[in-house]
């Protein structure tokens, strides 16, 4: 890079530039000032060699990709980005409200943008719309459909994603999602039932595949039957609908269902049937939300630890940018514990 072009430091009319720009990095690193503005914003890929020039001309030069970078080196924002998907949802609102609470204790505001799609150009989109904001650090709270290879995000933003795929190449931090999987499945074959069925979320949801995998890898462990899955999309409205299918069915005795949600209209499709819970059928949740313990018979469910998620991704943040560098091999696991209450007893004996 010794024989590039020195970079200008005179600004117009011979007054000193306050910093190197962008055309500056270009004559360094032998490209395109278009080729440097990609490397910059992550939004679209650019070969390994070039790409490699490009970032060490930057650091060769100081530079800041923009003003909001320059900022970030010196944290003079205090703001974080906040990336979801469906925010309604029991997960992201309670994950959310535990990111703001907090950031707000570290003197951090938080800019939320909620996407429309789980797709990676839409979660990337809103990165890029977020860093225009000038924040400190990103937390995606679940890229869904966006893979680490797939989700263009800027080299030098500190990040956390709430997702385990991201695990190698982001910080990441999540529920221990097929541990209390596996728990709430055992739990129900540990009382009797000779198997369990399964109400799973969306096929397009991260969570819900993993939910439904370990529930499966537990039956087959077990040497039991594996039932057909039945894929609902979160809601009340959705376990009622699909556990009015269930009730149907005599021999469905346990149902582990994807959310409490789910687990609350199952209930109420059985109530309707005549089935009794926990007498004809027990039923397991996943979540534990507020009003898990006041539904009746009250929920036995898994219980994700919103807060302490919450918690850890802001630290995630603050941690990065303490050092000065990326956590990029960092992977934390919170427990999700099984809460048994009085929706699972031991199956009653056929007569």
């Amino acid at each position: 890079m010794s024989n590039q072009p020195k970079p200008s430091r005179r600004g117009v009319k011979g007054h000193p530039k306050s910093g190197p720009s962008i055309g500056d990095v270009a004559r360094l690193a032998g490209v395109s000032a278009q080729t440097v503005s990609r490397v910059s914003t992550g939004a679209e890929p650019v070969r390994p060699e070039t790409k490699e020039r490009v970032l060490e001309a930057m650091r060769q030069l100081g530079y800041a990709p923009n003003h909001a970078a320059r900022a970030l080196r010196r944290g003079n924002f205090r703001s974080i980005g906040l990336i979801a998907h469906q925010v309604i949802r029991t997960g992201e609102s309670k994950t959310i409200e535990a990111v703001i609470e907090a950031a707000r204790r570290e003197g951090y505001s938080v800019s939320l943008v909620d996407v429309e799609t789980p797709s990676s150009s839409d979660v990337s989109d809103a990165v890029q719309q977020l860093n225009h904001q000038a924040i400190d650090g990103l937390i995606i709270i679940r890229a869904e459909t966006a893979t680490p290879t797939t989700l263009a995000l800027p080299p030098t933003l500190p990040v956390a994603v709430s997702d385990s795929r991201f695990i190698g190449h982001h910080p990441a931090i999540g529920a221990d999602q097929v541990g209390g999987s596996k728990a709430a499945v055992q739990h129900l074959l540990d009382l009797g039932h000779k198997t369990v069925h399964h109400l799973a979320g969306p096929d397009d949801s991260g969570p819900a595949d993993l939910r439904a995998t370990a529930w499966r890898q537990t039956l087959e462990e077990a040497g039991r039957r594996v039932p057909a899955i039945l894929r609902g999309g979160w809601s009340a409205d959705s376990g009622y609908e699909l556990g009015k299918v269930l009730a149907k069915r005599k021999d469905v005795t346990a149902v582990f269902a994807a959310n409490d949600e789910m687990a609350c209209g199952l209930i109420h499709a059985l109530h309707e049937a005549g089935r009794g819970v926990p007498q004809d059928v027990s039923v397991v949740g996943f979540d534990d939300i507020d009003l898990a313990e006041h539904f009746w018979p009250p929920l036995t469910t898994v219980r994700q630890q919103f807060q302490q998620i919450g918690n850890e991704l802001v630290e995630l943040i603050l941690r990065q940018l303490r050092q000065g560098a990326p956590l990029t091999d960092f992977h934390g696991t919170v427990a999700a514990p099984l809460i048994i209450r009085e929706s699972t007893a031991a199956p009653r004996k056929r007569r």
